[in-house]
């Protein structure tokens, strides 16, 4: 298993940008720049930002509580009718928080509390039992074969943890033990690998079949330990209901000294930049590189970012999906609702129709390789990992053509932030920080 964030998908996401001059690599130095936009019209696109970010995370509590509600009749009731029902009231608290992502980059509230939520990729052997002949995990990570689900001390160097009691709070401070970014012990990767367990399948097809008897009672348990383990999926699930609160809380209008207030009373130039930044970053390094460029070109399902459920296909999808709505200030709610408002793209169509016609298609284009890869999982049932296999070549043109288009959709951004007076918006330094 590797890092969460690997030189590899660092150097890949350099290499996608090797076409481009110093300048537009450079960091961010000197004073804010003349914005060809107005400041009324450039204020407006910033809140409706906000309205978007808040719907978004608003929708991944209401699915998270949804999520909630079902675990708890999995660990109730446990049977494949339960299992089955968690395991979709997951993949629907995916579409939303998928769509969030795009929020990570240039607002540092997200990005500093986004680990705890979706780290990934993890040593689950820390969490819960596996094959261990099937088990790739970080060397030298002391943490990766603690199995919390099985025991209720833990050896740390010469401490020793108390894990009789699984609270939240005990869960959140098993992240990184050992200083190692593969131990996560919380957010939605460790609640699918409690749901799925191990996908023992390679680049084959098949996703975890984890049973439902691992939440048995008494006798009926499978691989034991069943209550303990349904309480570490029920205190998980809690806390990641507790951290979504705070970021609604976050983005909520009208709250004096959140960061939403904090946004819309900085400087237009930067609220700009966050946005333009944001999908920028999102495209390039995360989505095209880490998530998809270092899975193909090492054709690793340890790389696969839904790995235990094969749901990556709509990540992806998802992720790409939260680029279009900031550019276009639209969000469509799980209830079907529509939140829209203006937008970099309705200023851009008044001012360089030709460019937003260019971003449109871009932007059509993207979605359109991105569905054709939904397309292959759902209905021919060869999933991303089975793309990304070694022989599999057909597949491997299917999953780049996605990343060409991710990257020529970050080329048009960076042409829209400079049109709009936003130069050096260096969308590939996905640490940056405004």
């Amino acid at each position: 298993m590797i890092l969460k964030r690997t030189m590899a998908a660092l150097a890949v996401s350099g290499l996608l940008l090797a076409g481009c001059s110093d300048s537009q690599k450079a960091e961010v130095t000197g004073s804010a720049p003349s914005l060809n936009i107005s400041q009324q019209t450039a204020q407006s696109v910033i809140e409706q930002y906000a309205d978007v970010a808040y719907a978004t995370f608003e929708d991944a509590l209401i699915t998270a509580k949804a999520l909630r509600v079902a675990v708890g009749q999995l660990v109730i009731s446990p049977n494949e009718e339960s299992l089955n029902a968690a395991r979709l009231a997951w993949k629907a608290a995916r579409v939303p928080y998928m769509q969030s992502e795009v929020f990570r980059f240039g607002n540092p509230v997200v990005d500093d509390w986004e680990g705890q939520l979706n780290a990934w990729p993890l040593d689950e052997g820390m969490i819960d039992y596996v094959d261990s002949s099937s088990y790739g995990f970080e060397m030298g990570n002391a943490g990766a074969q603690a199995n919390i689900v099985a025991t209720t001390e833990l050896a740390v160097g010469e401490n020793t943890l108390d894990l009789e009691m699984l609270t939240p709070e005990k869960l959140s401070s098993l992240n990184e033990l050992g200083g190692s970014e593969a131990n996560v012990a919380t957010g939605y990767h460790a609640v699918e690998f409690l749901l799925w367990g191990q996908d023992l399948n390679g680049t084959g097809p098949g996703a975890g079949e984890r049973p439902a008897t691992d939440y048995a009672k008494g006798l009926d348990c499978t691989n034991g330990h069943c209550d303990r383990r349904g309480e570490y999926l029920l205190k998980v699930t809690d806390l990641l209901i507790k951290d979504l609160e705070y970021m609604v809380e976050q983005w909520k209008p009208g709250v004096a000294g959140n960061y939403r207030a904090e946004l819309e009373q900085g400087s237009i130039d930067q609220g700009l930049r966050k946005m333009l930044f944001g999908m920028g970053s999102l495209s390039l390094g995360e989505l095209a590189g880490e998530r998809m460029k270092v899975a193909l070109e090492a054709n690793s399902t340890e790389d696969e970012h839904d790995c235990f459920s094969d749901n990556t296909h709509f990540s992806h999808f998802y992720n790409a999906q939260g680029v279009q709505n900031v550019f276009t200030g639209s969000y469509q709610r799980v209830d079907g609702s529509i939140v829209e408002g203006p937008s970099i793209l309705e200023w851009l169509k008044q001012e360089e129709k030709e460019l937003s016609d260019k971003a449109e298609g871009q932007l059509d284009n993207t979605r359109t390789a991105l569905q054709a890869i939904v397309d292959s999982a759902e209905n021919n049932n060869v999933a991303f990992d089975q793309l990304i296999a070694p022989d599999n070549k057909e597949g491997h043109v299917m999953v780049q053509k996605a990343i060409n288009a991710l990257v020529e959709q970050t080329t048009t951004i960076e042409e829209v932030a400079s049109i709009m007076g936003i130069n050096q918006l260096n969308p590939d330094n996905a640490d940056h920080e405004f």
